[in-house]
């Protein structure tokens, strides 16, 4: 290989391990809680956010316009993120503020720009096992150093409305609900990795992740993460992913009945109860109570992308005090299904939620059946499936440069790619 071929194909790995980086440390790591910050304090997070994925979506454009070929931009499947975002544009004539809601939704596409960089800016697996594997040894390595030297910055304080959860590890993010889905993530990115031939490399990002989540104390994550990488594995193992993806659906109706389910029927309310310690999830049936009302106002047009929690449409109201939660101060409905019902609408979640969490299993189907890259397409499968049981007690579908939205993105199109195309494996 001529010098400079080589030194761009280094030029690319190295772009796509710093872009999964990124995606995962997010451009304010370590920020204090958003209880912790005072009320006169200046909002500089959008800013930062806004012209720091604007240079990096510029950057990965440009890498990818140069370095990778015009056939493999062409099978990133841009018809379903066009859909998806026509979608979320529509709904802003809704906002109350539309062009706040606008630039949330413009943040969001620059993202994924990073996201279609991190996938195919590598010319082979192989490349991309090396680059995704490395970018988790980096966060982690300083997530660790954070907890040594510097521990009050990646744990839980006492103070606040959160000090029930004092002691718990956050991480670099912001609560520890998000923190334990992300690196649960990057534990099935270890075992990608492991699988790949990266033997210690895949097995330390394993064990490093699984003893994070541990602490983190997020027992709904620790249930879920054993059950997606098992269902994959076992359709692997046993040579029929459609079984696998027919045990996942249906898993997905039973957490959705003793989830949201609870709070819709009273048997399965009394079911929910038999079965789990806190059948109200922290509160969290009361703010599913309210989203349904409010869902049940507005179900063709919506309130608007990012256009109805910490707006004048919940905080203008009185405060209930019969309710456990305030929900003029919640920041979610701790549900992805009725936060994209609340922006778009019950039609326009609908076409979202197929394209987002339907569609990618059946393109897994066909990826799977491919020798080459099986691994990768077990990879994207796990990180859907889990972030589907995610979605049922936290939101993040389309929620800007959010790693848990950015990396479940990642699945989704890392499954279109390759269900569209057959992988170099070196």
């Amino acid at each position: 290989m001529p010098k400079s071929a080589e030194r761009l194909r280094r030029l690319a790995l190295m772009l796509s391990g710093f872009g999964l980086f990124i995606l995962i440390l997010t451009l304010q790591p370590f920020s204090p809680p958003a209880e912790a910050t005072t009320s006169d304090a200046p909002n500089t997070g959008n800013l930062v956010n806004q012209v720091g994925y604007l240079a990096l979506g510029g950057l990965y454009l440009a890498a990818m316009l140069r370095l990778t070929p015009r056939p493999v931009l062409a099978r990133l499947g841009l018809g379903t993120w066009l859909a998806i975002f026509a979608i979320a544009l529509l709904s802003t004539f809704q906002a109350l503020d539309q062009a706040s809601s606008i630039r949330g939704l413009l943040l969001g596409a620059i993202a994924l720009i990073v996201v279609g960089g991190v996938l195919v800016l590598p010319e082979d697996e192989p490349g991309f096992a090396v680059a995704a594997v490395n970018a988790c040894l980096a966060v982690l390595i300083l997530v660790y150093g954070v907890l040594i030297f510097a521990h009050q910055l990646a744990v839980h304080g006492a103070e606040g409305a959160e000090g029930v959860h004092a002691g718990e590890w956050r991480g670099h993010l912001s609560h520890k609900n998000f923190a334990a889905p992300v690196f649960s993530m990057m534990a099935m990115i270890g075992i990608y990795g492991w699988r790949s031939g990266l033997r210690w490399r895949g097995g330390l990002v394993v064990a490093l992740c699984l003893i994070f989540v541990i602490n983190s104390g997020s027992k709904t994550t620790l249930g879920f993460l054993p059950i997606a990488i098992g269902l994959v594995l076992f359709g692997r193992i046993t040579g029929r992913p459609g079984l696998a993806i027919a045990l996942h659906l249906l898993m997905v109706a039973v957490i959705a009945c003793l989830t949201v389910g609870t709070v819709m029927s009273p048997q399965l309310h009394q079911i929910g109860a038999a079965l789990i310690p806190d059948p109200t999830y922290t509160g969290r049936d009361e703010i599913w109570k309210f989203a349904l009302s409010r869902i049940a106002e507005r179900p063709w047009s919506g309130y608007g992308y990012a256009s109805f929690w910490q707006t004048p449409v919940v905080t203008g109201l009185e405060e209930n005090y019969e309710a456990s939660w305030d929900v003029r101060g919640i920041g979610s409905g701790h549900n992805s299904y009725l936060d994209a019902m609340l922006m778009f609408g019950i039609p326009g979640a609908v076409v979202t939620l197929w394209l987002l969490m339907i569609r990618p299993l059946r393109n897994y189907l066909t990826a799977a059946q491919k020798p080459a890259g099986k691994r990768l397409a077990d990879l994207f499968a796990m990180i859907v499936i889990f972030m589907t049981y995610v979605g049922m007690l936290e939101s993040f579908l389309l929620n800007r440069s959010d790693p848990l939205w950015t990396l479940f993105a990642l699945a989704v199109m890392g499954l279109e790619l390759l269900r569209r195309m057959r992988l170099k494996t070196g």
